[in-house]
């Protein structure tokens, strides 16, 4: 809970792609930390398995149907946080795809690389665009996006035996990587923080004590 004039005021969080694995488990905790959790599916029957699953368990937990590739997909749900909520504290991007993996950076299609880099990140970038207005009005914002040590410069440099594999998806991080840099300098100062985690050893504790 939050406390605005006085009043008590539950705190909402968006997790994209929270129908499943670690989104599901980040949405699962916020929600017993006492957040209100949307989670965001393209599959209407899979998102709303999740959703029951969580509320079985007594979980504040909400199925918003969307496909962060839409960018009215996008506009329709922060109208809806708005309208429903009237704030957004936490945002956690977590939706993603990894379609090229072990497919050489000579061989991968420029179709997969787009497909790819729609969702790791012009949805997050999409996403954050569209949450810093609501987390402005308030003074307060957290944003987490889920990367991967995949897309680290010192990675790609040293090889690990990776060479030139699964380009598309590890391209995608390292650009959200940038993002996440980018956003937490163009906020500092509001309130709004803004970090990254990589995929590999994640534990979503770690998103839940990110709001302090």
């Amino acid at each position: 809970m939050n406390k605005v004039d006085g009043q008590a005021v539950k705190r909402v969080a968006v997790v994209t792609g929270g129908n499943r694995g670690i989104g599901k488990e980040i949405a699962r905790q916020l929600a017993a930390k006492g957040l209100q959790v949307i989670i965001t599916s393209r599959d209407e029957g899979k998102g709303r398995l999740a959703a029951q699953e969580l509320l079985a368990a007594g979980l504040d937990v909400k199925l918003q149907v969307a496909d962060v590739h839409e960018i009215n997909d996008v506009a329709r749900m922060m109208e809806r946080i708005q309208s429903d909520f009237g704030r957004l504290d936490v945002l956690v991007n977590n939706a993603g795809v990894i379609l090229d993996r072990g497919v050489s950076v000579l061989d991968v299609e420029e179709s997969v690389v787009r497909q790819t880099l729609e969702t790791n990140f012009f949805g997050a970038l999409r996403m954050t665009q569209a949450a810093i207005p609501l987390m402005k009005k308030h003074h307060y914002g957290r944003i987490v996006n889920i990367s991967s040590g995949l897309g680290a410069f010192e990675i790609m440099q040293d090889g690990y035996g990776l060479k030139g594999s699964s380009s598309a998806y590890r391209i995608s991080k390292t650009m959200l990587n940038a993002l996440t840099c980018l956003v937490s300098q163009e906020v500092a100062g509001t309130g709004i923080k803004v970090n990254g985690f990589a995929r590999a050893g994640f534990r979503p504790i770690w998103a839940v004590r990110m709001l302090r």
